[in-house]
């Protein structure tokens, strides 16, 4: 059973368009939708019993003068504010916890599809997901409190139509048809305000990823003098996004000015028709009073009602864009069996074809501490890239398997769970070197994985230990500590393959000679494979493998290799 707030599983069909996020925000808010129109159609017509009140005491105080009409007059008009008072406050109050639920479960929604194991075919950044699963997500949900004030909207023109026509037939036709016609106009303009606000809520998503590709680049950006440039590229985007929403203010200040100029004129018919009926003696000063104080009135609600398309094109746009996450089919459909823990071949790659690998083979035996060593940093990317699974199986020339059996037969989410593939750019999160380390809090091997990277001296630094806070993307650790962190995150999952990118680039030769003999003794039994050219860890392990020119080379111990193979020596030595 799942609540609410809890992910989709993958059986769920889950809303394939815009249109059916709408629906299911509406169904599933069926109650508080209900409970709030009928408080919201109160407080409505309480509002509209204000100044038919009025006109029905003036018409009785001028026939019964008197003190018991005076308190009953006061009476009344208390009911009616209390009325109104007590109703917009619990109705809203319904309405925005109505409304801030259903964003909530689009957010996690939005999140649940960018951290399943396979990732989805949606041609969006990251930084895009972020602006849909906040902006988007938040405007969406507005759909639950704008049909309730819709209806309501409406209960207070039918009611002021009806009061008026019960004093003067055509005072009601006139409220009646001069408000078709408002929403006839307005219905046009709020689609021309859809289709930009469509556009611009892309520009701002664009935008954001751009902000989100400059953070994460910035420190080798600074290195190689490129930020200037990368920030031009930002003003530009941004500057599209700046355009787009000016020409969304525009035209929402169109709208809103011609709302209020048909609302005004409306209003004002509705006046002076009545003070030409009271002129003409066909209705009472009562009835006058009536009807200039419902003219003023429905101003308020006709704009209300007025303003509800462009609330419905908005939410209807960012669903549309929620759509494109929600909907979006997943790069590769992965199979339903788990590694075979005890099969002799831990990890076979079989002429994989990927990038700059062109046909690489080789095996590791269960238990195994293999390194790899590539001579070129794009050929180490692309091998991490494959066993990672950000290259999906069966769009890649070749066969991997791990634990005996055919990566596209095995889960996404088994295979992470029997092996693990480290980058050498592991992202460090805000909180502390303890949840960094262990997340999900349930590693028995933290102690010894701190001990093995040599964070050691990081945690003695500091009088919390391991709840030293870490600021984001480890902005309070250098370099070497925040790749130390990631390692040790690493060693602690325990997972029985193990494979580590470039994981000490970083520290300098004594701190990986001893990170690198340390990684050995405690994965020793469990298998693991290194992509490095680190020279400790290449010594570390049992054999090295060559990855030259897409291929493997050559394969012996470390030492053999020194002392047989030039091209090698002058690759790994420093």
């Amino acid at each position: 059973m799942r609540t609410p707030d809890m992910p989709p599983t993958s059986n769920d069909a889950g809303p394939r368009t815009g249109a059916d996020i709408l629906r299911t925000a509406l169904r599933r808010n069926t109650g508080a939708m209900a409970r709030g129109t009928v408080l919201m159609g109160l407080y409505q017509a309480g509002e509209t019993a204000f100044p038919i009140a009025l006109g029905l005491i003036v018409e009785h105080t001028l026939r019964d003068r008197g003190p018991a009409a005076l308190a009953l007059s006061i009476g009344a008009l208390a009911v009616i504010i209390t009325t109104v008072s007590l109703s917009w406050r619990f109705g809203m109050r319904v309405l925005q916890k109505a409304n801030t639920t259903e964003a909530h479960r689009w957010r996690v929604r939005v999140a649940a599809c960018g951290l399943q194991p396979v990732a989805r075919d949606a041609g969006l950044k990251s930084g895009e997901v972020l602006t849909i699963a906040t902006e988007d997500a938040d405007q969406t949900a507005d759909i639950v409190e704008v049909v309730p004030l819709l209806v309501s909207s409406l209960v207070a023109v039918v009611v002021a139509a009806v009061a008026l026509g019960l004093a003067d037939l055509r005072l009601g036709l006139l409220v009646i048809v001069g408000t078709v016609a408002i929403l006839s106009v307005l219905a046009a303009l709020s689609r021309r305000i859809g289709a930009r606000t469509r556009e611009q809520q892309a520009r701002v998503a664009r935008a954001g990823a751009k902000v989100a590709d400059l953070i994460t680049g910035l420190r080798p950006l600074h290195g190689f003098g490129g930020n200037h440039a990368a920030f031009g590229s930002y003003r530009r985007v941004s500057a599209d996004a700046r355009h787009q929403a000016v020409a969304v203010a525009r035209a929402n200040g169109a709208y809103a000015g011609a709302a209020l100029a048909l609302n005004a004129v409306l209003a004002a018919a509705v006046s002076l028709t009545a003070g030409w009926l009271a002129f003409e003696g066909r209705i009472t000063l009562g009835e006058l009073v009536m009807a200039v104080g419902l003219a003023q009135f429905i101003i308020e609600p006709l704009k209300m009602f007025s303003e509800m398309p462009k609330y419905v094109m908005t939410a209807r746009a960012s669903a549309e864009r929620m759509a494109l996450v929600l909907a979006a089919p997943p790069v590769t459909v992965p199979g339903d069996r788990s590694p075979d823990p005890f099969a002799r071949q831990a990890l076979v790659l079989d002429g994989v074809h990927h990038g700059a690998l062109r046909g690489v083979g080789f095996e590791v035996a269960a238990g195994e501490f293999v390194a790899v060593a590539a001579y070129h940093q794009r050929q180490a990317a692309d091998l991490a890239a494959v066993l990672a699974l950000h290259a999906p199986p069966g769009t890649y020339p070749g066969t991997v398997r791990v634990g005996g059996r055919p990566l596209e037969e095995l889960s996404a989410a088994a295979v992470r769970a029997y092996m693990l593939v480290n980058p050498y750019d592991g992202e460090i999160f805000a909180g502390t070197l303890r949840s960094n380390i262990d997340p999900s809090g349930t590693s028995r091997t933290v102690a010894e994985a701190v001990e093995a990277s040599l964070l050691t001296d990081v945690v003695a630094l500091h009088r919390e230990g391991l709840d030293h806070p870490v600021r984001d993307r480890g902005a309070n650790l250098s370099g070497g500590q925040r790749q130390r962190l990631s390692l040790a995150r690493a060693l602690a999952a325990d997972t029985e393959v193990l494979v580590l990118h470039n994981p000490t680039t970083a520290v300098d030769a004594v701190t990986e000679q001893l990170v690198a003999r340390r990684i050995a003794q405690l994965r020793r039994g469990r298998t693991t494979v290194v992509v490095t050219s680190s020279p400790a860890l290449l010594d570390a392990a049992d054999r090295v493998l060559v990855l030259d020119g897409g291929v493997i080379t050559a394969e012996d111990t470390h030492r053999n290799l020194l002392a047989g193979d030039e091209g090698y020596c002058l690759a790994v030595a420093r």
